[in-house]
């Protein structure tokens, strides 16, 4: 649908019943996320707030609920786009078949920004205390803007095509910011506003900085994709809304997208941060309060009848996980073109999206061998960690195609259980020490700071993984509850942490108990706090393991040892995914406020649907 603004979107899904409005003043201290967490639990419609506590302006939510709300959002464009984007993976494609292409190129050059100086009559201003200031956790440092549009401009080739739409979180308040005057911005330092700051800072000019709000739903969405090279943000938008993006330029300089509800200008100095967060984010743990740019607000711009977008993040699955499949839908084909030999690859959601990466590639480069083993995909490995976002992970278990070709990276169990029945632990666990990883991820040893693995599979099964806890099992006494979560995956409780010395005492009297049981049914063992629910679900298993563990620090192994500075071992690999005192605390709801929402049970129609 070309939607010209977020209210006709809202519009044309309420007519449709994908969207109720909720009438009743709702507050935007953890009450507003409250309930769209129970509707988005529930596969429920996207949440039209009519009357935000303290702010004049409506709100909306889960318009991205589900994959299908999204797929209905953009139902008249999704296969353009989609060719569009396959396009500027391999152009080579016009050129082969210039017929069946021909469309695409005229949706990108009908799609290209157009400038609408006229629209500036449509704004009005107003402060950052007048917008809903809605605080989605409990221990968030202040109100939070989740669903921006953060527009920057590069100083060296200034100007729309040029420049970069990202969605980055935003605290309008709270900590040591001075309302109205001042918010902050969080970004990760690979990110295109991270690459104009820079360039801004080594000049010692101020960056200008455009957030918008709200605006027709192709807008967000561009925000957040992971666009092939030279195809600019706002292109895409125009191309996926199906209506060119329109912009003009206020009397500071200051870009202004003509279709936002809200636009926020601004200025961020070289060298000038405050204290940014906590925040309760996609992990399903709170990014802790560091020292993050400030901007120092100019304006706040909006329409008449302006409607602010917002969503709740936590652990998975959330909003932005219908987000992640609808982008898969688009662009899922771009990335394995970029990369010579990957088929597939998935940020696997349920266990927080950048600490793991399921992938599988082409294993050919020893044809001649009987047996075959990881090479090429160890290649492609070191591609994709040195892919854009795919760099933040923290593990990647790769498989070769050859092996079973109806292999899929998204049904988690069947994977892991692909992977573990084949993997030598003696020589296909590659480490990567002392790197970089998410900055929203507390495993590691300081902010962006931990390591990485690589669990590369590939040749005959070389073990046929248990289905039951091994008969006689031997336990060391501080070690209790053992649980198969999976074939071949076993859950295990001991004291809680204490720190590395302890740890290893304790690791050393397992391998003393273990180190002559037959185990080769038992790849991986995760200790953790509570082992039944650790292997009461898959989500639960890759949800603990990989978001509570640093890769170099946390892994040990029955019968372990280094040869040439590899590291391996020949009996099962223990994963010590047990919460430690530099991670940070996980999200949990505020009891008082699911009361306060249990109450009105039968009375609201956002509570009936």
């Amino acid at each position: 649908m070309a939607y010209k603004s977020l209210a006709a979107c809202v519009n044309d899904l309420e007519k449709h019943g994908h969207l109720i409005r909720i009438k009743e003043e709702v507050d935007p201290y953890l009450e507003m996320a409250a309930i769209h967490l129970r509707v988005f639990e529930n596969k429920g419609p996207a949440l039209f707030f009519e009357n935000v506590k303290g702010s004049p302006f409506p709100a909306v939510s889960n318009l991205f609920g589900t994959l299908e709300r999204s797929k209905f959002i953009f139902r008249d464009t999704l296969p353009k786009v989609q060719q569009l984007v396959s396009l500027r993976s391999d152009p080579m494609k016009a050129l082969k078949n210039p017929f069946k292409y021909a469309g695409s190129a005229m949706s990108a050059l009908s799609a290209l920004p157009m400038k609408t100086p006229s629209a500036k009559n449509k704004f009005l201003k107003t402060s950052i205390s007048k917008l809903p200031q809605i605080v989605n956790w409990p221990m968030d440092g202040g109100p939070f803007v989740t669903m921006p549009q953060v527009y920057t401009e590069d100083v060296d080739k200034p100007g729309v095509l040029n420049s970069n739409l990202g969605m980055y979180r935003i605290q309008l308040g709270g900590n040591d910011y001075i309302q109205d005057q001042e918010i902050g911005l969080h970004y990760q330092i690979h990110r295109g506003i991270g690459v104009h700051q820079s360039k801004a800072n080594a000049l010692g000019l101020p960056l200008k900085v455009s957030i918008f709000v709200g605006g027709p739903p192709s807008h967000p969405l561009a925000a957040v994709m992971p666009l092939p090279e030279g195809l600019s943000e706002m292109t895409f938008a125009g191309a996926l809304g199906n209506r060119r993006f329109r912009y003009f330029y206020d009397d500071e300089g200051f870009c202004i997208s003509a279709d936002a509800d809200f636009i926020i200008t601004g200025t961020v100095y070289p060298g000038e941060n405050k204290p940014e967060g906590p925040f309760g984010d996609h992990l399903g743990y709170y990014s802790l309060t560091h020292p993050f740019p400030l901007m120092k607000v100019h304006n706040v711009y909006h329409k008449k009848d302006a409607i602010w977008s917002f969503t709740v993040v936590g652990r998975p699955p959330q909003e932005d996980t219908s987000f992640g499949a609808l982008i898969h839908e688009i662009a899922g084909s771009a990335i394995p073109q970029e990369i010579h030999g990957l088929k597939e690859v998935n940020a696997v959601d349920a266990a927080g999206v950048h600490p793991l990466l399921f992938a599988i590639g082409s294993e050919r480069y020893t044809p001649y061998l009987n047996e075959r083993k990881p090479q090429e995909i160890l290649t492609i490995a070191n591609h994709i960690l040195g892919k854009n976002q795919l760099s933040l992970a923290k593990y990647l278990l790769i498989a070769a195609k050859e092996d079973n070709p109806d292999l899929n990276t998204h049904n988690i169990e069947d994977f892991l259980k692909h992977i573990l029945a084949r993997i030598d632990l003696k020589t296909d666990l590659h480490f990567y020490t002392n790197t970089t990883i998410d900055t929203l991820d507390y495993s590691g040893s300081g902010l962006n700071s931990g390591s990485k693995l690589v669990m590369a599979a590939a040749g005959k099964v070389k073990r046929t993984l248990s289905t039951e806890i091994p008969a006689g099992l031997n336990l060391p006494d501080a070690f209790k509850n053992p649980h198969l979560a999976i074939a071949g995956v076993l859950t295990l409780e001991s004291n809680p942490y204490q720190n590395e010395e302890i740890t290893r005492a304790e690791i050393t009297e397992l391998n003393e108990a273990l180190k002559n049981q037959d185990l080769n049914g038992l790849p991986l063992i995760v200790l953790c706090d509570d082992a039944a629910f650790a292997a009461k679900h898959i989500n639960n298993l890759v949800w603990v393991t990989f978001t509570r563990s640093n890769p170099a620090a946390d892994i040990y192994g029955i019968n372990e040892f280094t040869v040439n500075k590899h590291w391996g071992c020949e009996g099962p690999m223990i994963i010590d995914a047990r919460k430690k005192p530099h991670h940070a605390p996980e999200l949990i709801k505020d009891a008082e406020i699911e009361k306060k929402i249990d109450l009105l049970k039968g009375k609201s129609d956002w509570y009936k649907a």
